[in-house]
């Protein structure tokens, strides 16, 4: 099992989620968070005031799957996301040792 974590600009949310919907992902988990990389922040003007804006907004997607769907998932994240800009993200892939459905107690490929 893989557990895979992509890093993506808030607005392709619903791209991605329809995206991972096509190839048969069941379930995710998203986090709105800040962070930047080689981005460094950028500037902006709020009532004539210039200020720094170091952390941006960007979306936390977390999804367990089987071994096997783990390259067409990145590649569905990857595609889908992609706008060929600074900030597009990216996708983390760790192994996955053991998961567990608190309902059900299954554990392994089942409670995924």
């Amino acid at each position: 099992m893989k557990f895979i974590t992509a890093i993506i600009k808030p607005f392709k949310l619903d791209d991605v989620r329809d995206a991972l919907s096509e190839i048969g992902v069941q379930g995710m988990t998203v986090t709105e968070v800040k962070g930047f990389g080689r981005q460094k922040g950028h500037t902006e003007m709020y009532r004539g005031a210039e200020y720094v804006v170091d952390f941006l907004p960007k979306i936390k997607l977390e999804v367990a799957v089987e071994a096997e769907m783990s390259d067409r998932v990145t590649e569905a994240i990857a595609k889908a996301a992609k706008t060929d800009k600074i900030g597009d993200g990216k996708i983390f892939i760790l192994d996955l040792e053991q998961v567990m459905r608190i309902r059900t107690g299954e554990t392994g490929k089942a409670a995924l």
